[in-house]
């Protein structure tokens, strides 16, 4: 019971409503479902509520679970949509290094002619062209190979 007095959950009788109404009706992935019943548990507005161990068992859910969900709860500030929405995502993780204009030199270095010793390009060729050209960064042969796919160009 210490996330509960850490972090108390009280729910205004609209948002028990909508609540009640996201887990009983309409179509919702099984999260959001989870994360609504944990909130209607964890309420205390209405009565005390049960211990984290009873909630955890009635519900199927972990004491982790519950403490997530109701931290999560005070971070949006008591927004309940919010807390059992998904998180989105600010940014990626990692920037992509390919810019539109080193998709263009990685295109433009594919529609010419291949080295001398070479009848095409392929990935791998590219690959190593690409490390000696100073402003593109070097890239995988995947990576490269996602790049011409994109863009539809084939190697022939």
């Amino acid at each position: 019971m210490g996330s509960q007095k850490k972090r108390p959950v009280r729910l205004t009788a609209q948002d028990r409503e909508e609540l009640v109404r996201v887990t009983t009706t309409g179509v919702r992935g099984a999260s959001m479902i989870m994360r609504a019943r944990v909130l209607l548990a964890l309420d205390s507005s209405v009565g005390e509520a049960d211990t984290k161990e009873v909630i955890a068992a009635r519900l199927g859910v972990s004491g982790e679970t519950l403490r997530l969900v109701a931290k999560r709860f005070t971070e949006t500030g008591g927004d309940v949509h919010a807390t059992i929405a998904r998180k989105k995502r600010d940014l990626p993780p990692v920037p992509s290094p390919v810019t539109g204009e080193v998709e263009a030199r990685l295109i433009a270095m594919a529609c010419s002619q291949p080295p001398q010793g070479y009848t095409r390009w392929s990935l791998r060729l590219l690959e190593k062209h690409v490390a000696l050209v100073e402003d593109i960064p070097d890239l995988d042969h995947s990576t490269i190979g996602r790049v011409l796919k994109k863009r539809n160009c084939v190697l022939t």
